[in-house]
């Protein structure tokens, strides 16, 4: 248990301190919001798609550790992947986040996102860590609106 909370903290502290893909693309095709009223986390995330497939992705914006770093590794795993594959990826990653804190993990699908099964330890913390891909998830769907966790 201790070498997956350090796992965990260093990659959240990784990705905090030096997010991946923190910018916004000017020709993005979905510049959609998020935000979470709990806490103040507030991110837009852009889109870039060609065809079916999701050639860039990349955010902007202010928020804690865990949703930081959760859009971090959102925008690493799903360059290259088909709007279904990130559908059904935010669909594993919200059903680990939501399980119980010993629940088995299956890794085949969520990957890299499994250092992100500590925060289901902190109930409080799942909005956090899923604003992003609830916001990615509303741009997939067309619905152009803020997103909001509330």
């Amino acid at each position: 248990m201790q070498n997956k909370r350090a796992l965990y903290e260093e990659v959240l502290l990784d990705h905090t301190k030096h997010p991946r893909n923190f910018r916004a693309l000017a020709d993005a095709d979905y510049t959609v919001e998020g935000y979470n009223p709990l806490c103040g986390d507030q991110f837009t995330v852009y889109i870039k798609l060609k065809d079916d497939i999701i050639e860039e992705v990349s955010f902007t914006g202010n928020g804690c550790a865990v949703s930081k770093a959760s859009a971090s590794m959102m925008t690493s795993q799903l360059k290259g992947r088909t709007i279904e594959q990130a559908k059904s990826l935010f669909k594993h990653f919200h059903r680990m986040l939501t399980s119980p804190p010993d629940a088995e993990i299956d890794e085949s699908t969520v990957g890299k996102l499994r250092v992100f099964s500590g925060v289901r330890e902190y109930p409080m913390r799942i909005k956090c860590a899923t604003l992003a891909w609830h916001t990615l998830a509303n741009a997939l769907e067309g619905k152009e609106n803020t997103t909001s966790t509330e």
